[in-house]
């Protein structure tokens, strides 16, 4: 009798997918990069992979983890990038950047300011960044350098480029839309660039925040991480925020999202206001 639980059940699907193969996918995403998914991800899973199958032109879900599984195998960073979610905006939850706003006129004092934006995803944050830092500090002479950085190479890429459809900062202040976007002609009519003053900011950068060595330079005045725990269990989140601390100064800020808490990481974290922490004394 065949105990396996068979999760297949649109028979119109191309192809077999079962509980053990979803099982293993789980375990695999949690070895390669921390994430941690929930039994209710089976049928997001199933889409995602089912597009890798098509792209490697493989018929078979363990076919296809042999592949990723491969010494040296070139399909692991795309299984990594298919099963990373990308949600992000411009100035998304954007109390946080009144608090940088804020933070930033008390330390610019003729000296260069790092801050890291370690889940960049598509771009939108570290833009938001670094608009920020330019409506706060345009008047002065103090040099802002952003490192930008995400384990998905995909979303990286968009991000290096700048474009974005039109639609993506219909939200945003005219005197925003004026002062940091070109706007496309003719055929790229519905598509903006970001204008190079914030292209020139920010260095983009791959990283895995499961890597025991992160090749970057710091120590870093802010640091944004902000809806990425989300995606760890708590051990996996303390061992990260453990290594945070050697990037960061007694006065630098770590940002989280608003549906994060590192309470479990009192030991190395003390909280400074509404999901901003800094280093334990």
């Amino acid at each position: 009798m065949n105990t396996l639980k068979d999760i297949n059940t649109n028979s119109d699907r191309p192809f077999h997918f079962t509980d053990q193969d979803f099982q293993h996918i789980r375990k695999l995403i949690y070895d390669l990069a921390g994430i941690n998914l929930s039994n209710s991800k089976s049928e997001m899973v199933y889409n995602r992979i089912a597009r890798r199958l098509r792209a490697t032109g493989l018929t078979r879900v363990d076919d296809y983890l042999q592949l990723v599984q491969s010494p040296q195998s070139s399909e692991r960073q795309p299984f990594i990038n298919a099963l990373t979610t990308n949600l992000t905006s411009f100035f998304r939850e954007p109390e946080h950047f009144s608090i940088l706003s804020k933070y930033l006129l008390e330390i610019a004092k003729n000296r260069s300011i790092k801050i890291w934006c370690c889940a960049s995803s598509t771009g939108e944050e570290p833009y938001t960044i670094a608009m920020t830092a330019l409506e706060t500090l345009g008047h002065t002479r103090v040099d802002v350098k952003i490192l930008a950085t995400d384990i998905d190479t995909q979303v990286l890429k968009t991000a290096s480029e700048g474009i974005y459809n039109l639609d993506r900062i219909e939200k945003l202040e005219p005197s925003l839309k004026k002062r940091f976007f070109l706007k496309g002609k003719g055929e790229q009519e519905d598509l903006v660039r970001v204008r190079p003053e914030l292209r020139d900011m920010i260095t983009f950068q791959s990283l895995n925040l499961l890597d025991s060595h992160w090749n970057i330079q710091g120590p870093f005045d802010v640091i944004f991480c902000r809806n990425v725990m989300i995606y760890f269990d708590k051990d996996t989140q303390h061992s990260i925020l453990k290594k945070f601390v050697p990037f960061m100064t007694p006065e630098s800020l770590l940002i989280a999202g608003h549906t994060e808490n590192f309470h479990h990481a009192a030991d190395l974290f003390v909280k400074k206001g509404r999901t901003i922490y800094g280093i334990a004394s």
